[in-house]
């Protein structure tokens, strides 16, 4: 296992790779920095391939719901660590889409592109109404009973609370190994449907305002993105929308290719957009 290479506001930092542009790999449920393990062995012979995990997903350490401006003010601190000279590419997954999205929004400047699995225009007006109401329900369903299970490991039995996450995880098709599936990790969903921390009602809207890559499984029972939101996507030069017959985890359904995919795009920008210099790495706090 690699070792981290710094540490900012008590979350491991992992660096590896040694090319010029850095892409900064963002995670989501229920996962951790381990969810990138094939695609950085994909791409760190020519990118710096950037990776942590995220406040609370951490079962070593103990349980934290941070409120989403400390999630977007740590993803900037990272940024400013490992880049400080030039933009990051984001590689973002499930609720790594939503950080990362709204780190983009408001960093518009440290971003260089977005390559996004399987979340696209979360919080659109036309996004709910491209759901039929089973869809709908079964949204409502699996994310309640995440929420409910943050909610009962946080005050009365964490035992229970994890079989209920790693239960559900295991029905909605979720390859992570249960072990390192813990209570903790929801509370993404307690915050969405509970306003935990402040809850996710003033996320920005996601508009594809920087080069994007979108891709996404689907053999799922429904969509996390609306068709005029994936047609405007596509209609943008030099962004791809991509499809793959997978689920929600398409990077873990089928890697060879998904890490092909991405280290291709990655690859044609980096010949018609290269950067002028290797950035370095500041502001950091040694192991």
């Amino acid at each position: 296992m690699v070792s981290p290479m710094l540490t900012l506001q008590g979350v491991d930092v992992f660096v590896e790779g040694t090319g010029v542009q850095t892409v900064l790999m963002l995670h989501g449920w229920p996962d951790t920095h381990r969810l990138w393990d094939r695609t950085v062995e994909a791409l760190k012979a020519d990118y710096r391939c950037v990776r942590f995990t995220l406040p609370g997903f951490d079962l070593s350490k103990p349980p934290v719901a941070l409120p989403l401006d400390k999630i977007t003010a740590l993803i900037d601190a990272i940024v400013d660590a490992v880049s400080p000279t030039a933009p990051v590419t984001l590689l973002l997954h499930d609720w790594g889409c939503m950080f990362g999205y709204e780190f983009a929004s408001l960093h518009a400047d440290r971003v260089a592109a977005v390559i996004a699995v399987d979340i696209g225009d979360h919080n659109s007006g036309d996004y709910p109404l491209s759901l039929s109401g089973k869809a709908k329900l079964g949204a409502l369903a699996y994310q309640m009973w995440l929420a409910v299970a943050w909610k009962i490991g946080s005050h009365i039995n964490e035992r229970l609370a994890d079989r209920m996450t790693r239960w559900m995880a295991h029905t909605i098709g979720c390859r992570t190994p249960p072990e390192t599936i813990g209570w903790q990790m929801n509370y993404p969903y307690a915050m969405a449907w509970l306003g935990q921390s402040g809850g996710l009602s003033g996320t920005a809207r996601v508009k594809p305002i920087w080069p994007l890559l979108y891709i996404y499984g689907a053999k799922k029972p429904f969509m996390f993105h609306s068709p005029q939101w994936l047609a405007k996507v596509a209609q943008i030069p030099g962004n791809k929308v991509e499809e793959f017959a997978t689920g929600h985890w398409v990077m873990m359904h089928k890697p060879a290719e998904f890490n092909a995919s991405v280290k291709a795009w990655l690859d044609r920008r980096a010949v018609s957009q290269p950067l002028a210099k290797r950035p370095s790495i500041t502001s950091w706090t040694p192991i």
